[in-house]
């Protein structure tokens, strides 16, 4: 996966989508991935989200991932991480984000 800024495509979630969606495939044979990548989806998004008072699900505004994946790729790309075959953590952390992209349509115009 290219993580620079100046990948193929210019919307960092653009990128991890064009990348991870394919993974997401992967959810009907493996059911302890989605527990893994529900997991880290629910992180990213109280990382990015404060809780809501309602007890509604939190969601996360495209500006605010769009910068949470940059400075993770940021870091990826200074540690020289190579994606492997199964997933690590980071790994699934980018299917989470890419699982988040498609779920809330935050490529929508």
């Amino acid at each position: 996966m290219d993580v620079s800024p100046n990948g193929p495509l210019d919307c960092p979630l653009a990128r991890v989508v064009d990348r991870y969606l394919p993974r997401l495939s992967e959810f009907a044979f493996e059911p302890g991935l989605v527990a893994a990548v529900d997991q880290h989806a629910a992180a990213v998004c109280e990382a990015l989200v404060p809780a809501p008072r309602d007890g509604q699900g939190r969601t996360p505004r495209r500006e605010d991932l769009s910068d949470y994946v940059r400075g993770f790729t940021d870091v990826l790309t200074e540690s020289a991480w190579r994606e492997p075959v199964g997933y690590d953590f980071a790994a699934l952390r980018l299917t989470a984000i890419c699982w988040l992209v498609r779920e809330h349509d935050l490529l929508a115009p």
